[in-house]
């Protein structure tokens, strides 16, 4: 028998992945959900249609909550984007698993070698 101990397969790396996917493609979600909570908790009011004034400890944030808002609109690209992303990831991961788990069950190593031991 092997006496090698079986590697795991890298699950890690594939939920880093699929978060970063998830980020990308939330991301101006976010950006209007900021919007929306410091316009409400400062009685401001925010629309895209032009920038209105937020006074908020003696500066107007005016500006940049108009900006976070439009960001909104960049859910057109990112979401079909982060499909797009999340459906290859799927792909990717199904094949290397498949692959991954044949080479496992014949017993072969996997196809990077370990780094030589140094003295």
């Amino acid at each position: 028998m092997n006496s090698k101990p079986h590697k795991r397969f890298p699950w890690i790396w594939y939920l880093l992945a699929l978060l970063v996917i998830g980020a990308f493609a939330f991301a101006p979600i976010g950006s209007v959900m900021l919007c929306g909570a410091i316009a409400n908790a400062y009685g401001c009011k925010v629309d895209e249609g032009s920038v209105h004034p937020c006074i908020i400890n003696g500066h107007d944030y005016g500006e940049l909550l108009y900006s976070l808002g439009v960001m909104g609109w960049f859910m057109l690209v990112t979401i079909p984007g982060g499909l797009v992303a999340f459906v290859s990831w799927l792909i990717f991961l199904i094949l290397h698993r498949v692959a991954w788990r044949k080479r496992m069950s014949v017993g072969i190593s996997p196809p990077i070698p370990p780094p030589p031991a140094t003295a």
